[in-house]
Order: C-alpha cells, then sequence, then structure tokens
C-alpha cells in the first residue's frame, strides 16, 4: 500500500463504525460483514472477494488498539489536507514526506520531527521507509477464517480441518518471479521498491514502483507460472488446535499460521472466527453453564435429592431443601466451561416445578385434603397489603 493510499483511506467507512467506536462495536460490525463477504458465500464473486479483503485490512489495524491509535495519530496528521501549507508561508518549508516514513524525522527547516512516523507506518504495515529495501525479507500476509464448533467441543477444545487459500512463494521460480532464478535489481527503484512522487506544495510522497511493482527485483525471463510475481496463489489444509472454552464470535489470533513470507521472511498470522452451536439442554454464562431441571410438587415442598447431567461428565446428585421456590438456581461447582487458567467454572441448575396435567383418583383425593387442610393460608395476602401502602 502506498503512503498516499493510506492517509486517505477510512477504515472507519470500510467498517460502517463512527470514529468513536468501542472495540465492541468495531468486532460487532467485522463480523456481520465478514460473514455478508466471505468467499465461501460467495463463490465466484471477485467483487465480494475484495470487499472481504478491505474488511480484512480494516479490522487488522482498528481491531488492534495499537496500530487504531497509531492510524489515528496519522490520519490527524496527514489526512483531510493536513501539513500542506500554501505558498505564502513565511520562509521555506521544502522537506521529504518519504524521509518522516523512512525514519529520518528531519525537516530543512528549524524544529526536526523526531522520525515517529517511520515507527507508525511500519508498525502498521511491516514496511521500511523509503531508504530501506524492498529486495529484503518480507513478512508473509495475515489470514482470516471462520470455523463453527459445537457447543461441547467449544468447551472442552477441538482440533478441526481448515483450507485456506493465499498467496505464497512461487514453486516453479523459489519466488524469485525469474523462470532461470536469476532476478536483476529493478533500475528505476535501485531495489528499493519505491519511487518519489511530488505532490506540490514542497512535500514528495513514495509509491511503489511501476515497473518492478514494488518488489525491487526485475524478472528478464518471466516465470511462466506466477508471470514474473514471484507469488502464485497456494491451497493447503491444516490441523488447528481451538483451545477449550472459547465463546462464540472469538477471534483467534495463531502466530506464524498465515501465508508463508518471501525471501526467507516470516509467515503471517491466521486469525480464526470462532462461532458456537447451541446445545439442547446446557447454555453458558461467561465461564458458568447452565441448566434447567424439573422437579415434582413433593420434590420442592417436602425437599430431596435430584440426579442432574452435566456436559460430557457423570451426573451429580443435588440436595434439594424443604420449601424449595420455583426458580430457585443452585450451583454445582467445578462442572462449567474450562478457563484459561485451566480451571473450570460452575454449573448453574434452575429448578422448574412441575405441575402434572393429568391426576389419579389416589392423587387427586390426596391434594384435596392437601387443599382443605391449608384451607386457612392465604399466599396474596402480604401482595395486596402492599399494594395498599402505595
Amino acid at each position: 500500500m502506498s503512503t498516499k493510499d493510506f492517509i486517505e483511506k477510512d477504515y472507519y467507512k470500510v467498517l460502517g463504525v463512527p470514529k468513536d467506536a468501542t472495540e465492541a462495536e468495531i468486532k460487532k460490525a467485522y463480523r456481520k460483514l465478514a460473514r455478508e463477504f466471505h468467499p465461501d458465500a460467495n463463490k465466484g464473486n471477485a467483487k465480494a472477494e475484495e470487499r472481504f479483503k478491505e474488511i480484512s485490512e480494516a479490522n487488522d489495524v482498528l481491531g488492534d488498539p495499537k496500530k487504531r491509535k497509531e492510524y489515528d495519530e496519522a490520519r490527524a496528521l496527514f489526512g483531510n489536507g493536513g501539513f500542506r501549507p500554501g505558498p505564502g508561508a513565511g520562509g521555506s518549508f521544502n522537506f521529504d514526506l518519504g524521509d518522516l516514513f523512512g525514519g529520518s524525522g528531519t525537516s530543512t527547516q528549524g524544529g526536526g520531527f523526531g522520525g515517529g512516523l517511520g515507527d507508525v507506518f511500519g508498525g502498521l504495515f511491516n514496511r521500511g521507509g523509503a531508504g530501506t529495501t524492498r529486495t529484503q525479507p518480507r513478512r508473509g500476509q495475515d489470514i482470516d477464517t471462520e470455523v463453527t464448533l459445537s457447543f461441547t467441543e467449544a468447551i472442552e477444545g477441538a482440533t478441526v480441518p481448515l483450507r485456506m487459500s493465499s498467496q505464497a512463494p512461487c514453486k516453479a521460480c523459489s519466488g524469485t518471479g525469474d523462470k532461470n532464478g536469476t532476478p536483476r535489481v529493478c533500475p528505476t527503484c535501485v531495489g528499493t521498491g519505491q519511487v518519489a512522487r511530488g505532490s506540490g506544495g514542497g512535500f514528495s510522497l513514495t509509491d511503489p514502483c511501476p515497473d518492478c511493482k514494488g518488489r525491487g527485483l526485475i524478472a528478464e525471463h518471466p516465470c511462466l507460472e506466477c508471470k514474473g510475481s514471484g507469488r502464485a496463489k497456494s491451497s493447503r489444509t491444516m490441523q488447528v488446535r481451538i483451545p477449550a472454552g472459547v465463546t462464540d464470535g472469538q477471534r483467534i489470533r495463531l502466530r506464524g499460521k498465515g501465508a508463508p513470507g518471501e525471501r526467507g521472511g516470516p509467515a503471517g498470522d491466521l486469525y480464526v472466527v470462532v462461532h458456537v452451536g447451541e446445545h439442547p439442554v446446557f447454555g453458558r454464562k461467561g465461564d458458568n453453564l447452565t441448566v434447567t431441571v424439573p422437579v415434582t410438587f413433593t420434590e420442592a415442598a417436602l425437599g430431596g435429592e435430584v440426579r442432574v447431567p452435566t456436559l460430557g461428565g457423570p451426573a451429580v446428585t443435588l440436595k434439594l431443601p424443604p420449601g424449595t421456590p420455583n426458580g430457585r438456581t443452585m450451583r454445582a461447582r467445578g462442572k462449567g466451561a474450562v478457563r484459561k487458567d485451566g480451571t473450570r467454572g460452575d454449573l448453574l441448575v434452575t429448578v422448574e416445578v412441575r405441575v402434572p396435567k393429568d391426576l389419579s383418583g389416589k392423587a387427586r383425593d390426596a391434594l384435596e385434603a392437601y387443599r382443605e387442610a391449608t384451607a386457612g393460608e392465604d399466599p396474596r395476602a402480604e401482595l395486596f397489603e402492599a399494594a395498599k401502602g402505595d
């Protein structure tokens, strides 16, 4: 990406969020757009694939607090016409913006800039400044993908196969772009991969070299497989371990599992967005699992022991105290989801008193006798007393 592109790209607009959006809002917007434009859901749609790349690039910056801060600072300094003095400005204000990005930090007018912007842009896009040769090892691209797990797999962890497509060094030419494996240094940019471009007002911007496309090398005999780019589309399937306890929508970073680097550079990272299916019995609240257990009227009134199922383990027995009300929640410790430290949350058991639909004659007679024995009690008396006081 050129400096001009970086300054003018509005990642907030790409994700459709305001500049003061919270991390949660950015994450929610990214998930919605990623699902809509994911290549798997838009087979053969080049526009959707390009849109997905834009969304992923925006999320890579705005989803990282450090990168987002650097991006905001750079946009505030150079975006929207910043630092464009007119001809009437006092004295000569003639310095090369490429120097700032390269980290020289020196102005021809008093008061240097301290080289901070080179760090800003280098941290965001893993690129050097104008004086850095692009023929050095270069880090591979990050890859975004999604995976759907069952409820149990999310709680216990799972190893899943992921098939990914990315740009990798061309095998035919070993990534050189030249079928003979002997590319030469680009004479236009002298191997830097960048050329300076005047923008008026005494500034100079840098763009990728048009002759070598930013590689710093030119293939005398272009490889027939990659057309001289040195990169080719590669598909691979890898087994990825998803840790126990992941939640729906969680984004996991797997270092070094992205696209391979160039010229011996490190591989990028793989970002996996996890989707978790529902369970017919259990629910989840943070690190705790939830379950609703039906009990009879007599069990709630007289008390007793109730067996409760657990996820993937033996049942537990909970003691129900006499007079247990409907909706009461009890806790089975250590039967919940796995935490980051390896311990487990709890199983929250909610009691649901079931009223029988059909009664035998004997059961009906017993309930009639119970009603006569408790005829003097009014469970709504306190309710009406409280209503009078208002």
